[in-house]
């Protein structure tokens, strides 16, 4: 099984990506969050056909993708073609920890408004002095964003809420990032996988939360402050414990325009999976 931690850790793909495209006009006209796709979830199809998979989101419903590095090897012109082919529009990208400061001149090219860090190296998640080298870095990249007209934040997972003495990786991450650089792409997932609330989370820092992160988990499953494949209990939305209505009204009421979803691995075929649950965000209306 190819998860998003084993990918980020293998992954030596170069390059950097985004795109000038907005959401087309739909659902998100009509005052509702714009919903759209993390790469990712479709990592297997859109190494192979990208201009397929990504018409087939489009014609799901979705209006935005969020990049990923596996697409960076497109230059950016064909990029940009490829995805306004589809349809979908892209404001967000994923960028590797390694290296990102190299990507902000490329992203600030292709028009991205967000460029976001989904996770930090692996060795630098179980002590203070790691997560305080990674505030420094965010800072510096926060300003390098800023300064190009880009907005810098940083996804969660789980291991960020492990009991660091009498702290956490989180909580040295805010303590020690200016809040004008660095923000947060919150997902809600990992949140409560973590045993975090996550409505009371998107309140709390309602003044970094700029994207958010949608995927639901089983009930009955124990937390987790590792994301490895033990702690995958995702299931489409609707389906499992996450208070969806509660977390998406919030987010609106917060201000915050996107949410992706970005359901790691499916039980059934991914296409299926994501009808689901863009079946799921059009009952729910908000």
């Amino acid at each position: 099984m190819t998860t998003r931690r084993k990918f980020l850790r293998l992954s030596a793909l170069a390059a950097a990506a985004g795109c000038t495209l907005r959401a087309p006009r739909a659902f998100a006209d009509e005052g509702h969050l714009i919903y759209g796709v993390q790469l990712f979830m479709v990592r297997r199809q859109a190494v192979k056909d990208l201009a397929g998979i990504l018409k087939a989101i489009h014609q799901i419903g979705y209006t935005q993708i969020e990049l990923y590095p596996i697409v960076y090897n497109h230059p950016a012109a064909e990029l940009r073609r490829i995805v306004a082919d589809a349809g979908l529009g892209a404001v967000s990208g994923h960028f590797d920890y390694d290296g990102f400061e190299t990507k902000v001149s490329y992203a600030r090219e292709l028009g991205l408004k967000y460029m976001v860090c989904p996770m930090l190296p692996r060795a630098q998640w179980n002590s203070v002095e790691g997560f305080e080298e990674a505030a420094r870095k965010f800072n510096q990249w926060g300003k390098l964003a800023k300064d190009s007209g880009l907005t810098f934040a940083f996804h969660n997972h789980d291991y960020e809420f492990k009991p660091q003495g009498s702290t956490t990786g989180f909580e040295v991450l805010m303590k020690n990032t200016d809040p004008a650089l660095v923000k947060l792409e919150f997902d809600m997932y990992w949140l409560t996988q973590a045993g975090q609330n996550p409505l009371e989370m998107l309140k709390r820092h309602a003044a970094r939360v700029r994207l958010i992160h949608l995927k639901d988990r089983l009930p009955n499953v124990p937390i987790s402050y590792t994301p490895d494949p033990d702690a995958d209990h995702f299931i489409e939305l609707g389906k499992g414990t996450i208070d969806w209505p509660a977390i998406l009204n919030q987010a609106k009421r917060q201000g915050i325009r996107y949410a992706f979803v970005d359901q790691d691995e499916t039980a059934i075929p991914v296409l299926d999976s994501l009808k689901e649950s863009y079946s799921y965000i059009r009952k729910l209306n908000i």
